[in-house]
């Protein structure tokens, strides 16, 4: 049997019925917090570039190593000057 073609036109299904007076905002805030989870927001521009979490840490580690590179070169620069 072929499943039945559906059109999602953004509707909810009848079967799923919500009680939205029973919802809790930030019920899981505190959990998060306490588990180390660090959320961060970006703006939208920002976020428009990039695909997903995952390219988001990646350009941070490389900016990260970047920083710590330039930081070793420049450490390197004072003590071979002389100053400290």
């Amino acid at each position: 049997m072929k499943p039945e073609d559906t059109k999602n036109d953004g509707e909810l299904r009848p079967e799923y019925d919500f009680d939205y007076s029973k919802a809790v905002r930030g019920k899981y805030y505190k959990r998060i917090l306490d588990e180390g989870a660090n959320i961060v927001m970006l703006e939208p521009d920002v976020a428009d570039a990039f695909v997903d979490s995952a390219s988001v840490n990646d350009a941070l580690r490389s900016l990260l190593e970047l920083t710590r590179t330039t930081n070793r070169l420049t450490k390197t620069d004072r003590i071979s000057d002389g100053r400290q």
